[in-house]
């Protein structure tokens, strides 16, 4: 009985904390071609990375300061319980991050190709 009720409590604290902090994952931006842009159309995509990266700083830390929030409001949990939370949010940090980099990977690749097309 008693962890049929903490699992009840961690799904409202997991669903009513998460409706309360509402961390937004920011939305990708669109990287311009580097081989056909323009000077002014690769400032901007730069821009754009540099919002984006800073959205995605953002998104981080809420994400972290939600799941402290979360567990305070949990208290006790089993080991596996919070094995199991310590899991979700490393996995979620870490595919933001992954993104982070494929997006600025992504772009540095469209400045080399913008350079090759200016110097060509």
């Amino acid at each position: 009985m008693k962890n049929i009720i903490k699992i009840v409590c961690t799904f409202a604290v997991m669903f009513g904390t998460q409706s309360v902090l509402a961390c937004d994952y920011p939305t990708r931006v669109l990287i311009p071609n580097g081989s056909t842009a323009t000077k002014e159309e690769m400032i901007e995509g730069q821009r754009g990375v540099k919002k984006y990266v800073a959205d995605m700083e953002i998104y981080l830390e809420c994400i972290v300061d939600e799941e402290k929030t979360a567990r305070r409001e949990l208290g006790n949990l089993e080991a596996d319980q919070e094995q199991e939370r310590e899991d979700m949010l490393n996995k979620k940090y870490n595919a933001a991050v992954d993104e982070m980099e494929r997006l600025a990977a992504q772009f540095n690749s469209e400045v080399q190709a913008y350079k090759a097309q200016e110097e060509g």
